[in-house]
């Protein structure tokens, strides 16, 4: 049992690493928005695709339904990031959705529909199948699953930065927000004891410092003026 001032700033540090978390992860969700003003202006969605936001979209289901207190308790915080992050997320899929062509259309709608159906097919398993613990562990592995495949998603882009020796395809401001998030979160998960926030949210911030590493790396190649030609033709 930890003293009560001890206790105090043990939650203090709690509640600071989840709101950091929150405000780094807020940043992420608005990133979109330069892409959604284009195919807004543009009236088209050209060659971006919708893909990217239809995971997202299910990964805020998730874990905003882990963070909620019918499956886990004491961890509001990742309730609220995953719920402005659903919101976002489902904004965007309807902007790209108007804008789309009739076929993408189509199969946009679907794939919404079939997010919607798995996450409520979680949600009836969750509270008609399983009890507290068992909800907990259920969704968690779902959660943890979700997040890594999530934070997993940069690997073509470090390949790319690799290949190309060229850091304009990898933003700086997103692998350090992403960074900041991961870290906020892993720190939110050890100080809740809870290994399904630390240990996705760890991978996530190893991935960001790789990230970040190859960044500075090919920075400072690129100031040395031995960065090669950036036209590269993928088949």
């Amino acid at each position: 049992m930890l003293p009560m001032e001890l206790s105090s700033v043990y939650l203090g540090f709690s509640v600071a690493a989840g709101i950091a978390g929150n405000i780094f992860a807020f940043v992420l969700f608005v990133s979109p928005i330069p892409t959604f003003k284009r195919i807004i202006r543009n009236k088209s969605t050209e060659q971006f695709s919708g893909l990217p936001y239809i995971y997202a979209f299910l990964n805020c289901l998730i874990c905003l339904w882990y963070g909620s207190p019918v499956v886990k308790t004491g961890i509001i915080l990742v309730a609220t990031v995953n719920s402005f992050g659903a919101v976002f997320q489902l904004i965007y899929i309807s902007i790209f959705i108007a804008y789309a062509e009739k076929e993408i259309k189509v199969r946009m709608l679907g794939l919404l529909l079939v997010v919607l159906a798995i996450f409520g097919l979680i949600v009836y398993v969750s509270l008609r199948v399983l009890d507290y613990d068992g909800r907990q562990i259920f969704v968690g592995y779902l959660s943890v699953f979700s997040l890594i495949s999530m934070f997993a998603s940069p690997l073509f882009i470090i390949k790319l930065v690799i290949k190309t020796r060229s850091v304009e395809f990898m933003p700086f401001y997103l692998s350090l927000a992403t960074f900041l998030m991961s870290l906020s979160f892993s720190a939110y998960g050890v100080f809740k004891e809870d290994p399904f926030l630390y240990v996705p949210n760890g991978t996530g911030t190893i991935l960001a410092i790789v990230q970040l590493a190859l960044y500075f790396y090919y920075s400072s190649l690129s100031k040395k003026d031995l960065r090669e030609p950036l036209i590269v033709t993928y088949v």
